[in-house]
């Protein structure tokens, strides 16, 4: 597939013979490309099965049931404490994915199974929402926002707990949810504009 998008994101410097190296391992694999979120993706029937990265300190590979893939050479990262079911190959330049090029094949293909399989993530943490004080207390005394959350996907409900979480001090939290507000009430997510 080539489109502007596509052609955007290859002529980008950074990252530009790693991107173009992964871009083409993937596409011998007949998935789907499409540009989602920035970022060249790939897919079988519909599901989502990889995206390329490129961030400041290396260029990657994420898969988005990377947690079902069995990798025992261990090259698979989790790119956030939270994430429980991408994975990503990172790398640091072009040797790095010419060397390992067998096991990103390889990987590439269990994850194409995986989506034949219609193997799911058992997502543990979104059931076990551990809600700051101050949050509950804001959803208990506003029921205008306590609908709106409960509307929100799961994910998006985790993550505002997280940010919430996060804050150190009772009075960060409670600014953290005044800044938020008008996003539950939107339907919106913490990242969406």
């Amino acid at each position: 597939m080539r489109n502007s998008d596509v052609e955007m994101l290859l002529a980008k410097e950074d990252w530009q013979l790693e991107r173009r190296k992964l871009r083409s391992m993937i596409l011998a694999t007949g998935l789907s490309e499409a540009v989602k979120w920035g970022k060249l993706c790939y897919g079988f029937e519909g599901s989502n099965v990889a995206i390329i990265y490129g961030m400041k300190a290396y260029c990657a590979v994420g898969f988005f049931k990377g947690s079902l893939l069995k990798d025992e050479a261990g090259l698979l990262v989790s790119p956030g404490k939270h994430s429980q079911a991408m994975r990503q190959l990172r790398f640091r330049n072009l040797d790095g994915i010419n060397d390992n090029a067998e096991r990103i094949s390889a990987l590439i293909e269990q994850a194409i199974q995986v989506e034949k399989d219609g193997l799911k993530v058992a997502f543990d943490e979104k059931d076990n929402l551990d809600f700051p004080d101050e949050l509950r207390d804001a959803l208990e005394g506003d029921p205008e926002l306590s609908e709106a959350f409960q509307k929100l996907t799961l994910g998006r409900q985790r993550g505002y707990v997280l940010h919430v979480s996060q804050a150190r001090q009772p009075d960060t939290r409670t600014r953290r949810i005044a800044k938020f507000r008008s996003k539950v009430i939107e339907g919106k997510g913490l990242n969406n504009r």
